[in-house]
């Protein structure tokens, strides 16, 4: 089984505040043309996203320097629904395995077309951040514009690590529907900081 987790990308759709709006539009149709062709124009932290450490680094790592290796891996499911602080607990000790890519499910991406999305969104504290780096996971997606706020300390510890940040992700708690599954991030061979990703998480046994 596979479980699209990214969020479809139109025109208009809501940006973290200060970003440049999405515009996707058909300028060519087949009625007309005899073909059809879209032009799109938007900055690469837009719906389901992948952040590379040159976002909020000194790093000199493009995105399409990743290498696909380093985005796909054993999935491990997290739920803190309803919370508004993604804490360490001592079960996650357990839960959490070296090379494997956290997924953590907050519910916040229902709110992805209110005021609310993008100001009032659950955070991570530095003592979860410490056991992901501690664990040496490869990446972690959140259905979050972000994993934190301003000054956006997470992140810098994060990317600093080497650990790679999926924003904006949906469907997280269908994953509950898998026992073991991996999950894979696919962003654009793009000469960027960041960039909008296809993930999904498979079912190991196929």
């Amino acid at each position: 089984m596979i479980i699209d987790l990214t969020m479809e990308i139109t025109s208009m759709m809501p940006v973290y505040p200060g970003d440049d709006l999405v515009k996707l539009q058909e300028i060519k149709s087949f009625e007309k043309d005899g073909y059809c062709n879209h032009r799109f124009e938007t900055g690469m932290h837009i719906g389901t996203h992948l952040d590379g450490p040159m976002h909020m680094t000194n790093s000199k790592l493009y995105i399409s320097d990743i290498k696909l290796d380093n985005l796909i891996g054993k999935g491990v499911l997290i739920n803190c629904k309803d919370v508004d602080i993604i804490d360490y607990e001592n079960g996650y000790e357990e839960l959490i395995n070296e090379g494997c890519i956290v997924a953590i499910n907050t519910g916040h991406s229902k709110n992805f077309h209110s005021e609310d999305y993008f100001d009032k969104h659950p955070v991570m504290t530095k003592a979860f951040a410490e056991l992901l780096i501690r664990k040496k996971v490869k990446a972690v997606c959140v259905d979050l514009p972000s994993p934190d706020m301003y000054p956006f300390d997470i992140h810098k510890m994060l990317l600093n690590s080497g650990i790679f940040i999926g924003e904006n992700l949906v469907n997280l708690e269908r994953l509950e529907e898998l026992m073991d599954f991996e999950i894979f991030i696919v962003p654009l061979n793009i000469r960027a900081d960041g960039a909008m990703a296809r993930i999904f998480g498979r079912t190991l046994d196929e």
